[in-house]
Order: C-alpha cells, then structure tokens, then sequence
C-alpha cells in the first residue's frame, strides 16, 4: 500500500487539528461558482472558495467519513490512502470530493454490503464477487490476489464484479511495478458514455491503464476512454461550475456545459473513432468478468487485471534499466519549437506528489471540505454536541 500517515484514531484526530486551526480561506477568490442568470454559462471551479488543509487532517477527515458510512476501520483506511493519493497527484475529482459521492452511494443503497468472495479460480486466474463493496477495497483485494498468483507463476488475470468507484488504475499498478510486474487493468462501468458519433451512453467511462516497472518510478500510463470522467462531472456539478465544449451531451443529444444535465445524458467519447473502439474493448474486457454491460446506477463495474512477471520471457532487472533507459530517451526528445520538455507517462503524477508532500497541505473547495467535516461528524466535535 501506499500509506504515508496512518489514523489510528480519526475522529479524536480531527478534533484536535480543527480546535487548533480554522481553514484557511482565499479572499481573491470568488464564492461558489454558479450559472450566469442570464447567459446560462458557468463559472471555472477554479473560482470556488477554497480551504487550505494539513494532510494529517485530510487524510482523518476521509478515514472518519468512512467509518461513519459503515466500513471498518482497515477499509476505512484503504480508502482514504487511495482518495489522498488522487489529491496528492493534483486529481482533485478523484479526491475529498469522491468521499462524498461514496458516503452518498452507501447512503441510497439500502441492503448492506456482502463479503468479498471468489466464486471462481485456477492457479493462475481467479474471479471475485465484489458484494457491492466499494471499488477501492475490492481493487485493493483483486490486486493482491493476482500478485500473489504472478508471483507463483509468472502471470494472473483476475477480474472483479459486484462493486463501484475503483479509482485510479495507476494506483494498483504503482504497486505492482514497484514488486516487479508489468500489469494491464481495465474496468468497465454503467453507460454513461456515448459512442463516436452518437449521443446516447453505451459505455462507461471505461478507464484502461498499463504499467511497467522502471527506476526510479515505473512507467504508468492510465487514462479514461470518456471525454470527462464522471468524479469530474460530479464535482462540477458540486461547484456549480460548467463543462468544457464537446464534453457531454443532454438528455436530448443536445451539447451542453450542464454538468447536472450531463449526468442525466451522456458523457463524448475521447479520441474520435479510435478512442470509442477502445472503449468498447474495455467495456467487453469488464464484461468478461461477468459484469453487466449496462449495469443500473451506480454498480457492478467490471475490473480486470493482467500481470506479468518479466522475469518469465527475459532477465527481470536487465528488462527494468532498459525500461528506465528508455524512458529517459523519450524524456530527451528534441522538443517542438516553444515547447517544454518531453515528459514520459506518470512524470506529473510522480512530480506532482512530490511537491504536495513537500508542500504537506492541499488546497479544496470549501464546499467539500465542508460538507466532509459534517459527514465526519466534525460539526458535533465543533458545538460541542457528539452523540453518543
């Protein structure tokens, strides 16, 4: 796993930060954004109230969330490592900001989740039933499986269905690479996706993503196969703010910046004709788990994971130098004219993180971290008022 901090008693860790400090706002920017009266346009998030956090505290405040909402606190803390990462690597939509859609799933769904079970294996594959869990936990589960089975054998597939909200791909394959796989995971979901040139969803957001160890950080490209993906959309429709052109589409296949009508359209396919051929292979590889393919709401995502030790068709560490060697190759490609320098798959992402934990803060607006605090139970510490 990736945890940097642990929170082995998150409420009484947020009190103490919060009693000792208040948010720290920016003045120069503009209350929540909203529609335009008038034009009917949206603002940028950008413009939203922001609150500074510690990410002591950031990292407390989603573990208390989710132990409020039901999980145990072990899953509890799975869940915020892999939110905080999000935050940590500038991908605020997959962040703080997600917790609250997770709150909000558990919260409509009225029958409880069931274990996590594995309905189908051999030596070198296995398939888990997720029982609605939320995605992090269930990846998390998918992910150490098939480690465990590459690792015995040189290479796994292991799909997952039954569940939702499986995150970012490349934070299961950071971890694979840094224990010497290379890994292909896809994960299909409900239809909220429209096909090349049309405006009805057939596909999810359908995210695919590769990875391949290197030093000193592997080589991870991961990507959504939807114009916009849907924490994205969500958190807009959060702020207020509006879409970008050629984004997403009404409920009558009209184009619109409506991130509230989006959500009730359908989301543009990215990369023209070939971004929505991918699309579709992911939704069919997620489908192969025995996942839906257009699952109601929020649930039955299919995951499907690919690892390979290369330690099976060459020598391992001479095959991770020439990853690296590589890599720096295509870093050292003569840039185009005005242009910055080349940057090889997962260069931000690793950078990014680097200068937040560095920094030690992240900056969120103040309408999720406010909403968070009270399904932290932050607002009762605050008045004085926690129930028993």
């Amino acid at each position: 796993m990736l945890r940097r901090t642990t929170t082995a008693a998150a409420a009484d860790t947020i009190a103490t930060l919060v009693l000792a400090r208040r948010s720290v706002r920016h003045p120069a920017l503009s209350a929540l954004a909203r529609a335009d009266a008038v034009g009917g346009q949206f603002m940028n998030d950008k413009h939203a109230s922001m609150s500074t956090l510690p990410l002591s505290e950031a990292r407390a405040l989603v573990t208390a969330a989710m132990t409020r909402a039901g999980h145990n606190a072990a899953d509890a803390e799975i869940v915020a490592d892999h939110l905080i990462d999000c935050e940590l690597r500038g991908l605020s939509f997959g962040g703080l900001a997600r917790a609250l859609s997770v709150v909000e799933r558990i919260r409509a769904t009225p029958a409880r989740p069931g274990p996590i079970r594995i309905i189908a294996e051999t030596a070198v594959s296995a398939t888990l039933d997720g029982g609605d869990q939320v995605g992090y936990v269930v990846g998390v589960r998918a992910l150490e499986l098939a480690m465990q089975k590459a690792r015995a054998h040189g290479l796994s597939v292991v799909g997952a269905r039954n569940t939702w909200f499986t995150g970012m791909f490349s934070y299961y394959l950071e971890q694979a690479a840094q224990a010497g796989f290379a890994g292909m995971i896809a994960g299909s979901g409900p239809a909220v996706a429209a096909p090349h040139g049309g405006t009805e969803g057939r596909f999810g957001t359908n995210p695919i993503a590769f990875g391949f160890p290197s030093t000193p950080t592997p080589v991870i490209w991961d990507i959504g196969t939807a114009a916009v993906m849907y924490g994205d959309v969500m958190l807009k429709a959060r702020l207020g703010a509006g879409l970008k052109p050629d984004q997403a589409y009404d409920a009558d296949g009209a184009p619109t910046l409506d991130p509230t009508a989006a959500l009730n359209g359908a989301f543009g396919v990215w990369g023209g004709h070939k971004g929505s051929g991918l699309a579709m292979v992911v939704q069919l590889l997620g489908m192969m788990t025995g996942a839906a393919a257009a699952p109601p709401g929020i649930s039955d995502v299919g995951l499907f994971i690919v690892l390979v030790d290369p330690a099976v068709l060459t020598d391992a560490a001479d095959y991770r130098r020439r990853v690296g060697a590589f890599a720096d190759s295509v870093r050292a490609t003569r840039p185009v004219e005005g242009g910055s320098a080349v940057r090889v798959p997962f260069d931000r992402s690793a950078a990014c993180r680097e200068e937040t934990l560095r920094r030690g803060t992240i900056d969120v607006p103040e309408a999720v971290a406010a909403a968070l605090r009270r399904e932290a139970g932050l607002a009762e510490i605050e008045e004085g008022t926690v129930r028993g």
